[in-house]
């Protein structure tokens, strides 16, 4: 069965924030509408769930994922690539702390050694498609003191059937008009390059919000 297309999904979404959300106070002063709790799903063998009701900075997705890959921590390499988006959290030696990339390519262990989450993933869906273990966490607790930004997209896991790789993200908290869109369609294409590099077909993609909120401005 076809499932319903991301326009549709998104602008629902956006829908029933407005009409069942409750006003919440927020670290940045600004107010936001707020739900809690929602998910999304797109067969991604049916098309790429870009949103395309609102202007989304795709290669800065494309930049950023890149980076996040690389285990990067410094906007230098994303500044280099005309990605700006991380600038105003970085400090003035361009470094993010213990962001993203690092906990997916490097994350520290108490002995300490490091763990390469996103290399575990790719062994596990080639030597052990069907277990239940296969997640990436960027939420280190250890670590969220020293993040210029703590993660709002902090976990994903993978689920191989019939040949397909599928991902599901939790999204802690989700801006809606601004980072959802943005978010959706770069953990599509993670989910994309991972099934290449597995040798798999890819299936859906699951995007799970947790404080999922418009801004009152």
């Amino acid at each position: 069965m076809s499932q319903r297309p991301i326009r549709s999904q998104y602008e629902d979404f956006m829908r029933h924030v407005f009409t069942h959300g409750v006003e919440k106070t927020d670290r940045t002063g600004t107010g936001t509408t707020s739900v809690f709790g929602h998910q999304m799903r797109f067969d991604l063998k049916e098309g790429f769930p870009l949103v395309t009701t609102k202007k989304v900075f795709t290669k800065a997705i494309i930049v950023e994922l890149l980076w996040f890959l690389r285990g990067d921590s410094n906007v230098k390499w994303l500044q280099e690539r005309g990605c700006t988006i991380w600038d105003e959290w970085a400090r003035d030696d361009g470094d993010l702390g213990p962001v993203y990339g690092v906990q997916w390519r490097s994350w520290p262990t108490p002995d300490g050694g490091h763990i390469d989450q996103i290399a575990e993933v790719v062994k596990q869906l080639k030597t052990n498609p069907d277990s239940r273990r296969i997640i990436v966490s960027a939420w280190n607790v250890a670590d969220l003191g020293k993040m210029a930004l703590m993660p709002c997209h902090a976990f994903f896991q993978f689920y191989v059937a019939d040949g397909k790789l599928s991902c599901q993200l939790y999204q802690r908290s989700a801006d809606i008009f601004l980072g959802v869109p943005f978010n959706i369609a770069s953990y599509a294409l993670l989910t994309h390059m991972v099934a290449q590099q597995c040798d798999l077909d890819v299936g859906d993609y699951i995007w799970t919000g947790g404080d999922c909120h418009i801004y009152s401005n």
